[in-house]
């Protein structure tokens, strides 16, 4: 059943939790976004347990995030490598993210936050070699007391796959030395019957399957009638390849399968196509249905492979998730990681995130232009695409029938033109920047859009300043060349923490004053300064001086009217 179907019912379901587990919890759990189909995932990948379930209450589930994918729970290999917690050593919940209080903990405030949690499901093979697992499990590749199994679970094939236009080569031998199991016994079923059942009966959502196309799709649905809620969801991860034995489509029966596709095609087009092509963007494609496909910019494993965008691709990274968030294709994951130069490298600081941008945590899901997408997504569920408008190249713009309307400028330059959308007469917020756009009773408006910029507007967010209880009013005055735009940078978590990539645009609507509101920590002291930068560059000319300070107060914002320093 697909995410976005089951939203509703889950969200019902979670927030019956909530109302028996917030007196557990030692954080109040934040206001929730209101309910509805909400089928955006935010993937944090490696984080541990604790980290997690706060950042459910503090921004998914404000945000409006539907789900977070957490990585694999079970006990595990040692090592500090990410690829550790996908070799499992028994069934359970003690890896380096946590134990099984801690992620019962977990799941229980992101419930309280209205977020419902998917686990990466490793249930494909076992270890590549022996040792002690992460709970104290002894084991050797073909036996896992702790599991059980034993040598006869494991298929007889004890060798790596070679062919992959071979069935039976995908299926019954091993995926990198990886023990392979033996899903078509009757007692290894079970064996992962019971784990995932463990799973929901500490209230989890669903499932993302590892590994799926390395399974018989006919196992894995007799693994699944076997659960204790026939209607958790799943996701399965099987990689197209043309020409293989072995394809995506098989797998439908079980429920979403994730689509490779999605990802690899955005990053050719965005890198070296016109977004203009995107117009029938999904099915039109030869992809899989729309009620099936779990779509994603990019995951863990593509981030390092290179076949799809990363955190690196700057403005094609960021306008493809402001894409994917916009378009109703598939639900979609929006991956979170952290910043590696060794391909191997495991997360920082054990998993264990203090704040967002900071010790190399990426926190992908919490930038401004991606973030302020899922109430997009959520607010247009459902409707469909309208008034489509490209210029043949990298410009493009579209609505979501009556509910909102997003546009995005590829180009090397800034774009102005007169929109015409299906919203009704009144003033909107472009949630891209926070400033307002009035629209006609003819359904338009007029708008500049700076190279490699985004504008969105939907029904959910009419006004600009509500979301702000506190925060600073950022106002400084400053002469620019076209092409070039002021953005501000600070100690703060939420002005990029110094780093000038994650610095946040201004608005230049009041030129030469250029504005931004933005929510910061009630009665926080902080640093800032104003950097330039060229549409597309990537290069920052800072402002002289020393770092301005201001206070935000208790309540309300603090107002900042700055002359830049040459």
């Amino acid at each position: 059943m697909r995410i976005r179907q089951l939203a509703s019912s889950v969200l019902a379901g979670l927030l019956a939790v909530a109302g028996s587990v917030v007196s557990l919890t030692a954080a109040t759990p934040a206001q929730a976004a209101p309910p509805g189909a909400r089928d955006v995932t935010a993937v944090l990948f490696n984080w541990n347990f604790d980290s997690i379930g706060r950042e459910c209450q503090q921004r998914l589930g404000p945000a409006g995030y539907g789900y977070v994918q957490v990585s694999p729970p079970q006990e595990q290999i040692q090592g500090g490598q990410w690829w550790t917690a996908y070799q499992p050593v028994s069934y359970r919940i003690q890896s380096r993210l946590g134990d099984r209080a801690q992620f019962e903990n977990m799941v229980d405030r992101c419930a309280a936050a209205g977020v419902g949690v998917v686990v990466d499901t490793v249930i494909n093979h076992m270890t590549a070699g022996s040792g002690t697992g992460t709970g104290g499990s002894a084991y050797t590749k073909y036996d896992y007391p702790a599991a059980p199994y034993s040598d006869g679970d494991f298929h007889t094939c004890r060798r790596n796959i070679a062919n992959y236009a071979d069935r039976g080569d995908v299926q019954n031998c091993e995926l990198v030395g990886l023990a392979d199991l033996d899903t078509g016994k009757d007692y290894v079923r079970q064996r992962i019957a019971d784990y995932m059942n463990d799973l929901l009966s500490l209230g989890v959502a669903g499932f993302r399957v590892d590994a799926a196309k390395h399974m018989a799709a006919a196992d894995l649905a007799a693994i699944r009638s076997r659960l204790d809620d026939p209607n958790a969801y799943w996701k399965q991860e099987v990689i197209h390849g043309a020409g293989e034995a072995v394809q995506p489509s098989e797998y439908l029966g079980n429920g979403d399968v994730q689509e490779f596709r999605y990802g690899r095609d955005l990053k050719r087009v965005f890198q070296n196509e016109n977004l203009a092509y995107l117009a029938n963007f999904g099915e039109g494609w030869g992809y899989l249905s729309d009620d099936r496909a779990a779509v994603f910019v990019d995951n863990h494993d593509t981030e390092r492979n290179g076949s799809t965008l990363n955190y690196r691709d700057g403005a094609n990274y960021t306008l493809a998730n402001v894409f994917m968030l916009a378009w109703p294709y598939g639900s979609p994951d929006v991956h979170s990681g952290y910043q590696f130069t060794d391909h191997d490298a495991g997360p920082p600081n054990n998993g264990a995130v203090s704040a967002c941008w900071q010790g190399g945590w990426e926190c992908q899901h919490a930038w401004p232009e991606i973030e302020s997408m899922v109430g997009f997504r959520n607010a247009t569920n459902g409707q469909p695409v309208t008034n489509w408008w490209d210029n043949g190249n990298d410009a493009i713009a579209f609505g979501r029938g009556a509910a909102g309307f997003v546009a995005i400028n590829h180009e090397g330059s800034a774009l102005t033109r007169t929109y015409q959308t299906s919203l009704a007469a009144g003033t909107y917020c472009d949630v891209q920047t926070g400033n307002p756009v009035t629209v006609n009773g003819s359904g338009q408006f007029t708008a500049t859009l700076g190279s490699n910029t985004a504008l969105a507007l939907h029904t959910g967010a009419r006004t600009c300043d509500t979301p702000v209880a506190a925060g600073a009013l950022f106002q400084v005055n400053a002469t620019t060349q076209p092409g070039e735009n002021i953005y501000v940078v600070g100690d703060l978590a939420q002005l990029g923490g110094w780093d000038p990539a994650r610095a946040i645009r201004l608005s230049a609507d009041g030129y030469p004053v250029w504005r931004l509101n933005l929510a910061l920590p009630a009665g926080t002291t902080f640093q800032y300064k104003y950097v330039r930068r060229w549409d597309g560059g990537t290069g920052v000319t800072w402002e002289s001086g020393a770092n301005r300070t201001a206070t935000v107060p208790a309540g309300g914002l603090v107002t900042l009217n700055d002359t830049w320093r040459t």
